[in-house]
């Protein structure tokens, strides 16, 4: 992750912005398909930031969409 955080960004502060930011984008997804395709309401959203301080890893989950293993080998490494 180093390597990428170093490459692509100077500063970690923005890269983290960026990842909270890929997650509530994907939350952002499914409610929009939830409520254009179907009739149950969308669920909220749920977006969790943790920490594991002895193993030096910082966690973000969400429930939004997620990618197939296609789309993950096609857009991996882009840079919107």
């Amino acid at each position: 992750m180093d390597i990428i955080v170093n490459s692509l960004y100077s500063n970690k502060d923005v890269f983290l912005r960026e990842l909270v930011s890929n997650a509530a984008d994907a939350c952002d997804k499914k409610r929009f398909l939830a409520l254009t395709e179907s009739d149950e309401p969308p669920e909220p959203m749920k977006l969790r930031i943790s920490t594991d301080k002895e193993a030096r890893q910082l966690v973000i989950e969400d429930n939004g969409v997620g990618m197939l293993k296609e789309e993950l080998k096609e857009n991996l490494g882009r840079i919107a």
